[in-house]
């Protein structure tokens, strides 16, 4: 029960606002980092690689499959229980998408690089708006007589 307190006394705070606010915008943030990568930054990337899109990198490992599947069928051949229609089934391709993760690392990197900028400038901005000048000080006890004396000899010259 103390857990389920706890979570309410949190739910409640105005934290959970910002936090929600954060992660739509985070999420918002994302996307535009994401096409920035894909349609700005990879194509002359993958022209210099000869490859237009690090996702389309992939490694066919189906012979891994075709390896163990004939050894199978092998050993099912012997016991008696091969099945006829399940070899003349076509089968798909298996392929490794390492393509797809340098493409998600790259993604990550540029979002990184963003997000790290954006917070250096919210730094910035926020040293500055602490080195404004003060205020002025407040006048003397001696400065707001003297201004009173002042005031009182010119109504006394009218």
């Amino acid at each position: 029960m103390a857990f389920f307190k706890e979570f309410k006394e949190f739910a409640m705070k105005g934290n959970v606002m910002d936090m929600a606010v954060g992660v739509i915008i985070g999420g918002a943030f994302g996307k535009i980092v994401s096409s920035l990568v894909n349609d700005i930054l990879m194509p002359p990337i993958g022209a210099l690689i000869g490859n237009t899109d690090f996702s389309q990198l992939r490694i066919d490992i189906s012979k891994v499959r075709d390896v163990t599947s004939g050894a199978m069928h092998s050993v099912e051949g012997l016991v008696g229980g091969a099945d006829a229609a399940a070899q003349a089934a076509p089968v798909e391709p298996i392929y490794w998408n390492y393509g797809a993760f340098i493409q998600q690392c790259v993604d990550f990197v540029i979002l990184a690089f963003c997000v790290f900028l954006m917070v250096k400038l919210m730094n910035r901005l926020m040293r500055k708006k602490a080195q404004t000048p003060p205020a002025p000080p407040a006048p003397s006890k001696e400065e707001l007589l003297l201004t009173e004396i002042r005031d009182l000899l010119k109504e006394q010259r009218k």
